[in-house]
C-alpha cells in the first residue's frame, strides 16, 4: 500500500502524517506542492495540517490551486482515497471534494488540546476500526475549525451517514458538532482533529492509530 503525503509552504504536520502511515504499514512518498503528478501506484493521498501559504486569502485556498491539486482531484475522481487533516480538511473543502467551509472558531481564539469525539459512522474505510458511538480522544490545534454549511447540506450529510466524527463537547462552534465529514463515495475524509498525533503512547494516546490501520486494511482488500 502506497501513501503520498503532500507538503505546501507552511505545512507543519507532513512528517507526522508520513510517520503515521509508515507505522500502519504503508510505503510513503513525499510530494512537493509544485509537482504535477502523484507517484505511480499511489493508493491514498494525505494532505497534512499546518498553515499552507500562511493562511492568506482563506485557509487552504491557495494550496487548493497548487499544481499538485489537479492530480489530487483526478485521483479522487478515480475512486482513490484522500485524507485531509486540519488544514488538509480546509484544502479539501476549497477543492470542492468535500462540502461546507471551515470558519473562525466561535471564540475567535486558537484552540489546542485533546478532545473527546463520538464516532458518528463506522461505515467507511477510515472509521471501520471503531463502532458507531465509540468515544475516542484526539488532539486539535486550529483557529479556523468551525465547520459551517447550509441547512440543505447538513441535512444531506446526516441523511447519507456522511458525518464521520462529532465533538463530544464542541470546542469551536461547529454546526451539529461536526469534526469530520466524508465524500459521497466515502473515500475522501476531512477532519479537524489530528489522528497522526495520537499513534504512539508517548504522544498521550493511540486512538489515531486505529484510523490509519483501518484505511490501510481497506486499501489492501480493495
Amino acid at each position: 500500500m502506497k501513501a503520498a503525503v503532500i507538503t505546501f509552504p507552511g505545512s507543519n504536520c507532513d512528517r507526522d502524517l508520513a510517520v503515521a502511515f509508515e507505522r500502519a504499514g504503508a510505503g510513503v512518498a513525499r510530494v512537493w506542492h509544485k509537482d504535477t503528478a502523484l507517484p505511480a501506484g499511489t493508493d491514498i493521498v494525505g494532505i497534512p495540517g499546518g498553515f499552507s501559504f500562511g493562511d492568506y486569502l482563506r485557509c487552504g485556498a491557495i494550496a487548493a490551486r497548487s499544481p499538485i491539486g489537479q492530480a489530487v482531484l483526478a485521483h479522487a475522481a478515480r475512486g482513490g482515497f484522500v485524507l485531509g487533516i486540519c488544514n488538509g480538511f480546509q484544502v479539501l473543502t476549497e477543492m470542492g471534494l468535500l462540502p461546507g467551509a471551515l470558519m473562525r472558531n466561535a471564540g475567535l481564539t486558537f484552540v489546542c488540546r485533546t478532545v473527546g469525539l463520538r464516532v458518528a459512522t463506522c461505515d467507511s474505510a477510515f472509521t471501520a476500526g471503531w463502532a458507531a458511538g465509540d468515544l475516542i480522544h484526539l488532539p486539535i490545534a486550529h483557529h479556523d475549525g468551525n465547520y459551517t454549511a447550509d441547512a440543505e447540506t447538513l441535512a444531506a450529510l446526516a441523511a447519507e451517514d456522511r458525518i464521520a466524527l462529532r465533538y463530544a463537547q464542541n470546542p469551536n462552534g461547529s454546526m451539529a458538532d461536526i469534526a469530520g465529514v466524508l465524500s459521497a463515495n466515502r473515500r475522501v475524509l476531512g477532519l479537524m482533529p489530528h489522528p497522526e498525533r495520537a499513534v504512539d503512547a508517548i504522544q498521550g494516546g493511540t486512538d489515531g492509530a486505529v484510523l490509519f490501520r483501518s484505511v490501510l486494511g481497506a486499501v489492501t482488500q480493495a
